[in-house]
């Protein structure tokens, strides 16, 4: 149920993390993978990683391009797309003192506005396969407070409610949108946030995973499911992967 082999998905933030470690699994379980991210050098790295063949790397903006007509224009030479994962994401840690209206808008272009119009690109005629499924990537900040983060935890909150949404809305279309939404793994981005904090706020993090904290394949393994046949009733929702750390 978990086989996608001849499928073909996209996931952006291909480059690094949890967009890298997910097309490291899909290629595993047979899909063909089109690795998308601003950074080709580190695309070409994720391609050396996967298993099989015709994997294509497409060095992109998101927040620069026009997402459907580029989705259009992609299908078209790689056959409708079977899944798509949004995996790329902006990462913001300002207090709220220190808080702009370009900090705290800056992160939705990339986190909340580029998941929509990725979907709206999805959903044109020949974009899409029949029975497709979109997984977008939300945070367990977009369900609990941390300080700090009001900016980044907002865009993750937009996310589920995005998810809901485009869920009843695709529909139609037969496209799945489901989102994870995952604890703190240890990613290239979580290495970034350390150096604004304490050693004694990192322990916190740590200590607030009853798990510990997670690898970003722990997360790849759940999107893999939410495209894959085995999850074919479910849309519109979040599957949170986060260690315990929403139990607490």
């Amino acid at each position: 149920m978990l086989e996608l082999a001849g499928r073909v998905v996209l996931v952006t933030g291909a480059s690094s993390g949890i967009g890298r470690s997910t097309a490291v699994v899909l290629s595993r379980l047979g899909a063909r993978v089109v690795l998308v991210a601003r950074r080709a050098a580190e695309l070409e790295q994720t391609q050396r990683l996967l298993d099989g063949q015709g994997h294509r790397v497409e060095p992109l903006d998101l927040a620069a391009a026009d997402l459907p007509v580029w989705l259009k224009s992609l299908a078209a030479e790689t056959g409708p797309l079977d899944g798509l994962v949004h995996a790329a994401g902006v990462h913001t840690t300002r207090p709220v003192r220190m808080l702009t209206a370009d900090a705290f808008e800056a992160p939705y272009r990339i986190n909340v506005t580029a998941g929509a119009l990725l979907a709206r690109g999805l959903r044109q005629s020949g974009v899409h396969a029949e029975g497709a499924s979109l997984v977008l990537v939300s945070s367990v900040v977009g369900l609990a407070g941390q300080p700090g983060v009001s900016a980044y935890s907002a865009t993750k909150g937009a996310v589920l409610a995005l998810t809901r949404s485009l869920a009843l809305e695709l529909a139609a279309d037969r496209i799945r949108v489901n989102c994870v939404v995952p604890g703190q793994v240890r990613s290239e981005m979580f290495e970034q946030q350390k150096k604004y904090l304490l050693p004694e706020q990192v322990a916190a993090i740590e200590a607030a995973h009853p798990l510990g904290l997670g690898e970003p394949e722990d997360v790849a393994r759940a999107i893999a499911f939410l495209l894959s046949p085995a999850s074919r009733w479910i849309t519109g929702t979040g599957l949170v992967v986060d260690g315990g750390y929403l139990a607490r």
